[in-house]
């Protein structure tokens, strides 16, 4: 008989206390850090998709009681807002018909001492702009990259997560998915959270053969675009 799992983490943490600092992220963590005395109050952060643009954002953002908006619905975020409050942008480069918006809450901003943190995948100039004074104003701000994760730290990432959900892992385990699993961290999130279901649900431990068979399950749902980590089979050789 399968236990039910119980999914008792919670949603993932964006604190400080949370985030680790590695060469991947070191440069942006300190830029981030530097606050307020960023030059013309404007930072954009970029780096692929779960470099960790969202949590370092979100520490700033809980550091300066920042509002946080997203590029797509920039425009209907009251204007008013800009001059009252530091602002965080997500998705910076998905601005679509957006680009006034961004230009005007910008010189809001500015006219009123207040910063704003943009977070994007790639730099302005690969946003496709058609506003020159935006992109013009974007190029004088400081740009600062995340890279993407090496092995050493998501390494450091699953630990954590594991720890998090009070599991424990063994190191050829953790050594053995660090290298066959995604390189970013909503990945390692997805796959730690599937590696508890999986072991609450066969009642065994986290064997590199479960595993084995939680990353290939992960990988057959993302190429269908649906379905949830099942029975892992059974290996006497790997109780």
């Amino acid at each position: 008989m399968h236990q039910i799992p119980l999914d008792l983490a919670g949603p993932p943490r964006f604190g400080a206390d949370d985030y680790l600092v590695a060469a991947a992220n070191q440069d942006a963590f300190e830029a981030v850090g530097h606050w307020p005395v960023w030059p013309g109050h404007v930072l954009v952060l970029v780096g692929p998709e779960g470099a960790g643009k969202s949590h370092l954002g979100a520490i700033w953002a809980d550091r300066a009681r920042a509002a946080i908006v997203t590029g797509a619905g920039l425009a209907a975020t009251p204007p008013e807002l800009f001059g009252r409050r530091d602002v965080l942008v997500e998705d910076a480069d998905r601005l679509g018909a957006d680009e006034a918006a961004l230009f005007h809450r910008l010189n809001l901003l500015r006219e009123n001492g207040r910063a704003a943190l943009l977070t994007a995948r790639t730099a302005p100039d690969n946003w496709g702009l058609r506003t020159a004074d935006l992109l013009s104003r974007l190029r004088l701000a400081p740009l600062v990259r995340l890279g993407e994760p090496d092995e050493a730290f998501v390494q450091a990432v699953l630990l954590k997560l594991f720890a998090d959900r009070q599991l424990s892992i063994d190191a050829p385990v953790l050594a053995f998915l660090s290298r066959h699993m995604e390189r970013s961290l909503g990945a390692a999130r997805r796959l730690v959270a599937a590696l508890d279901h999986a072991s609450l649900a066969e009642g065994r431990r986290i064997t590199r053969t479960v595993a084995a068979a939680v990353l290939a399950s992960l990988e057959a749902r993302d190429a269908s675009g649906h379905g949830v980590v099942t029975g892992l089979g059974h290996n006497p050789a790997d109780p």
